[in-house]
């Protein structure tokens, strides 16, 4: 079984037209670990010393990508989540991936 990872543009959410592909995994933990690093570079790419976790946030869920598993057996992962816990964690001085 294969974890296929689409990314979806959150700034042009409406328009399918504007996902793509990412990759197929041969795991649902390396699909996971694929849509953490496309979450984690918008974030870095973003984040500004100073900056709330809400404001980080927003960002994100204005202009950042947006990837999700396709597999019958792909459990559940939300890059929105993910995204809100490491705003928290990047904004109060962990470390930023990316």
């Amino acid at each position: 079984m294969t974890y296929k990872v689409i990314v979806a543009d959150n700034a042009r959410y409406m328009d399918r037209d504007a996902h793509h592909a990412h990759g197929e995994f041969a795991s649902l933990e390396a699909a996971i670990a694929a849509c953490k690093r496309i979450v984690d570079d918008y974030l870095a790419s973003a984040y500004a010393r100073g900056m709330t976790p809400a404001s980080l946030y927003s960002s994100y869920t204005s202009f950042g990508e947006d990837p999700f598993i396709v597999s019958a057996a792909a459990g559940t992962f939300s890059a929105w989540d993910y995204a809100r816990a490491r705003c928290h964690e990047i904004c109060r001085g962990g470390q930023v991936k990316g």
